[in-house]
């Protein structure tokens, strides 16, 4: 059986570029008008570090209101998850520009008391905007889905009450922050973990729930839209300046290799690129009906400009019986399953 969560990254660029309103608020209410259409919701991971700053400092206007559409989604039964870039805890802004903290881009990395730190921070003022003083949100992903080193940001999570992370993509690699989820690839559709989020434990303490992607050549990545998307959000890196000699490297590294992991992202990918991945899951799920297959689609809101490929993938979905869900709708058969 297979069923279909839609997760999205609710952000501007990651080095403090873009508006609250142009890469956040109006792409998530077309796409809430969509998925309500649908009569279908989808998982809004919230970036609460950068929202927070932004409050915090007074540099956008339009964060009211994306913290009421936060409490919108919030009663429409959007589930929300928490989602952490943490250079921003850290952040400066002079000059019309942010200057975040490059020392903390990875929480892994981090000293445990911090990485707790951050977590509490980001949750409390999740809570603040709902006005819930108990929310605890069941999903987490990690900025640039750097969940390595595991241990001790797995800890934290866990004895926040989360309880299920998605920033694995299987087979992703990342030279410049050593992170490899190539020993991913063995594992099924979920696991348990507990210190290596590549390693299924069965008593772990957190259950992955991995975007889902398929190994394909790494030239079949340079389609129009994903290089035309990329374009727009590359031309700025660190504090507004220009891609450096070294990070070119490291990427350039990253592709260097026969397979790339290609995600499904409903924002970057053709809606040909996206039934015929979804057309693979179906054949191997006809082969073995018994096993539960929840398929993670992930998208961004400063990606979101599409909308008619969102719409046509829905309408995909519909045909082929396939049912969207949430984390919090799938959760209990994971668990269930003994994964």
């Amino acid at each position: 059986m297979i069923e279909c969560i839609f997760t999205i990254d609710y952000e501007i660029y990651g080095n403090g570029y873009g508006s609250l309103g142009e890469l956040v608020y109006e792409p998530a209410e077309r796409l809430k008008a969509i998925f309500s259409k649908w009569n279908a919701r989808f998982v809004t991971f919230v970036e609460v570090a950068e929202l927070e700053m932004i409050e915090a400092k007074g540099t956008d206007s339009d964060i009211d209101l994306v913290k009421d559409q936060i409490q919108k989604f919030f009663k429409e039964g959007f589930e929300l998850g928490l989602h952490l870039h943490p250079q921003w805890y850290n952040a400066g802004y002079e000059n019309s520009k942010w200057h975040l903290d490059y020392s903390e881009y990875n929480l892994c990395t981090l000293p445990e008391e911090r990485i707790a730190q951050i977590v509490e921070r980001s949750i409390a003022y999740l809570r603040n905007i709902l006005g819930e003083s108990d929310f605890t949100p069941l999903s987490f992903r990690a900025g640039n889905w750097l969940f390595q080193p595991t241990q001790s940001l797995a800890n934290v999570l866990s004895e926040q009450g989360i309880k299920v992370d998605s920033s694995v993509f299987k087979g992703g690699m990342q030279h410049q922050h050593k992170l490899d989820y190539r020993p991913a690839l063995r594992n099924g559709y979920y696991w348990r973990f507990s210190t290596d989020t590549n390693v299924p434990d069965s008593k772990g303490i957190l259950l992955e729930l991995p975007i889902h992607t398929q190994m394909i050549p790494a030239w079949k990545m340079l389609t129009a839209k994903r290089v035309n998307i990329q374009r727009k959000g590359s031309f700025t890196t660190q504090n507004g300046k220009t891609r450096t000699g070294q990070n070119k490297l490291y990427r350039l590294m990253d592709f260097m290799r026969l397979q790339y992991p290609l995600k499904l992202d409903f924002c970057r990918m053709t809606i040909n690129e996206l039934t015929c991945m979804m057309d693979i899951i179906i054949r191997a799920d006809h082969e073995n009906p018994t096993s539960f297959r929840p398929i993670i689609a992930i998208g961004h809101t400063k990606d979101l400009v599409d909308f008619e490929t969102v719409e046509s993938f829905l309408s995909y979905l519909e045909q082929k019986r396939i049912a969207v869900s949430t984390f919090e709708g799938i959760y209990d058969k994971c668990v269930n399953a003994h994964c």
